[in-house]
């Protein structure tokens, strides 16, 4: 394993996934990173449940994922003397990420002003749900609530369908991917100015970011609703074909491409009536029907064995029995088992590779309180 960041020190005071997520990408990339976590019940996500799946001790699985390769250090930090060693701490960090919501840190007296007096060259980050002020800062930053209030819900699916959420955390990771290239940036910029920074990002940002081009055609076209598709929805501003289509057997997934080409490869005469690139968007629902009835004749094989020859982007759609079973993803070797208090837990990797390698590590998430020790007399605390 390549270590990237060797020698930066994370203390992470977040919790949940946001604010994790973004620690668990430094601690991939080779920076130490020890959660700091209260003595009673720790990261309340340890006992978060995204499904009935728990393992030995009660945790929940996506606290195993989301927190490998980290050290835990619990403390009281209502507690002045608790307190007090975690200012200790902190001066020798190169870098604070906390996702507590607006006014949190300043109570307790760890808000970027008072950190940067004790360590004028910390890289201080921190998550919020909807940004520093207004109206909504104080609201939780859950990540289904955020993907309500974005707009985000209105793109997927089909007309009549209601909003539909993404079936991923996606504000939180997509927030803590964006802190953590803040943060990267930040380190970077030290280096020629020996000075710390202030990063922050909202989740409510980052998914509109995430949406910049949806957003950008939005602001362009009169603030026109985007219009999701009565038939096979799958992209509110894409023409036909786009969509996934139900087989013989299964399904099939068609990006963008020229209809004519469609009805040629296809032998689907309706389909002429539709040179005009034009037409694709606004009578795309009629397009649309007559493929969904075409693709329902032959199987995913079948279809893919025209398409695929003929340049058509084009894909089967696979469940994770059947993706994990493809030669496709054994060949990427996403995964890897990192082993938590005797504890063997397969999971995923680092998705970066940087020569060719992986960044991978055996190591799983702490248990509560599990570095105390070591930290305490590493540190003189």
């Amino acid at each position: 394993m390549q270590s990237l960041l060797e020698d930066i020190l994370v203390l992470d005071f977040s919790q949940f996934l946001s604010g994790p997520s973004a620690s668990l990408r430094l601690a991939d990339m080779g920076a130490r990173v020890i959660k700091i976590e209260r003595p009673d019940t720790g990261d309340i996500c340890r006992m978060l449940y995204v499904s009935d799946v728990k393992l030995q001790g009660g945790e929940s699985t996506i606290f195993h994922a989301i927190n490998r390769n980290k050290e835990s250090y619990s403390a009281d930090i209502k507690d002045e003397v608790s307190l007090a060693s975690v200012r200790k701490l902190i001066t020798k960090a190169d870098v604070l990420i906390h996702n507590f919501r607006p006014g949190v840190m300043e109570r307790i007296g760890l808000n970027y002003e008072r950190v940067k007096q004790i360590n004028p060259a910390i890289i201080y980050g921190e998550i919020s749900g909807y940004g520093q002020e207004g109206e909504w800062n104080t609201l939780p930053g859950q990540d289904l609530l955020l993907q309500s209030v974005s707009g985000i819900t209105y793109l997927t699916g089909s007309a009549d369908q209601p909003p539909v959420p993404m079936g991923v955390a996606v504000a939180d990771i997509v927030a803590g991917t964006h802190l953590t290239q803040g943060i990267l940036a930040a380190l970077f910029q030290r280096l020629h100015s020996n000075e710390g920074a202030l990063v922050q990002v909202s989740m409510l940002e980052s998914l509109l970011d995430f949406q910049f081009e949806v957003l950008t055609c939005f602001f362009n076209d009169g603030n026109a609703l985007p219009e999701r598709c009565a038939v096979n929805g799958a992209h509110a501003y894409i023409a036909a074909p786009y969509g996934i289509y139900k087989t013989a057997n299964g399904y099939i997934a068609i990006a963008m491409a020229p209809i004519p080409r469609l009805a040629e490869l296809m032998g689907v005469e309706a389909l002429n009536s539709y040179p005009d690139p034009a037409d694709w968007f606004s009578k795309r629902d009629e397009i649309k029907s007559i493929l969904k009835a075409a693709f329902a004749q032959k199987t995913t094989t079948d279809w893919l064995s025209v398409l695929e020859p003929a340049d058509i982007w084009c894909a089967n759609v696979y469940d994770y029995d059947a993706l994990l079973a493809s030669e496709g993803y054994k060949r990427l070797a996403m995964e890897q088992w990192v082993t938590s208090h005797e504890i063997k837990i397969k999971t995923t990797r680092c998705p970066v590779r940087v020569d060719g390698d992986f960044l991978v590590s055996e190591k799983g998430a702490p248990a509560l309180g599990e570095h105390n020790a070591k930290i305490i007399e590493e540190f003189g605390l």
